[in-house]
């Protein structure tokens, strides 16, 4: 199963760690955030990676090269400085992801989610993503879906958050243009059409969204 992750984001509310830095390369302990991700689907088995590029997206690529240090082989899929969002990101790299359903994983957040546990789903045949679902965390106390029996729906209480990890049919967005969009409308139609499964992870997971938190987990990663 090809993995993409999704390191393309500006990383507006890191500023101004990311003036210079891309996010995924910001460290926590002793590796980057994306790092911290390889190692874990390299564990997992999860070789085939690709990774979209954009805010100082070079970096990134000579940082990691063909992913042969981590035991994996990495393609790219360069967005230039146009960032494409999450819906238009994944479009431009389906030529890379190719047909059979792949894994998508947010590179700013942290988490020991056994990506294996994730391969193993089998979607079933009218469903189009398998969500990963967490508890709400402390700045994000309203959630985004609710999950019952297995499937997400946009409605329904109570609420949980969306890890960033997923798994998706090209389907979802094949035949979309490859210009800037977000994914979240096609998920909530999909999730109205009864489309979308999901879990809920009770393990470690976090969203490294601002300097205090990414300060945070270092510490914690540290001692």
């Amino acid at each position: 199963m090809k993995v993409m992750i999704l390191a393309a984001g500006r990383g507006e509310r890191m500023r101004p760690l990311t003036d210079r830095t891309p996010k995924p390369l910001l460290k926590v302990g002793s590796m980057s955030l994306i790092e911290h991700h390889l190692t874990s689907l390299a564990a997992a088995g999860l070789t085939d990676i690709v990774i979209n590029l954009a805010h100082l997206g070079a970096q990134i690529e000579q940082a990691l090269g063909d992913g042969s240090a981590y035991g994996l082989s990495i393609a790219y899929s360069n967005e230039g400085e146009n960032r494409l969002e999450t819906g238009g990101g994944i479009a431009r790299a389906l030529p890379l992801l190719g047909a059979a359903a792949f894994m998508v994983v947010n590179a700013d957040v942290y988490t020991d989610y056994p990506y294996a546990q994730l391969a193993s789903v089998e979607l079933a045949e009218q469903d189009q993503a398998h969500l990963v679902m967490v508890s709400n965390p402390a700045q994000h106390p309203q959630g985004d879906f609710f999950l019952a029996d297995g499937r997400v729906s946009d409605q329904g209480e109570p609420r949980l958050t969306y890890s960033g990890i997923g798994l998706y049919r090209a389907g979802l967005v094949a035949g979309q243009a490859e210009v800037a969009f977000p994914l979240a409308p096609l998920l909530r139609a999909a999730m109205q059409a009864g489309r979308v499964g999901g879990e809920h992870y009770a393990g470690v997971w976090r969203d490294i969204g601002t300097p205090e938190r990414l300060a945070e987990l270092d510490a914690e990663l540290q001692t």
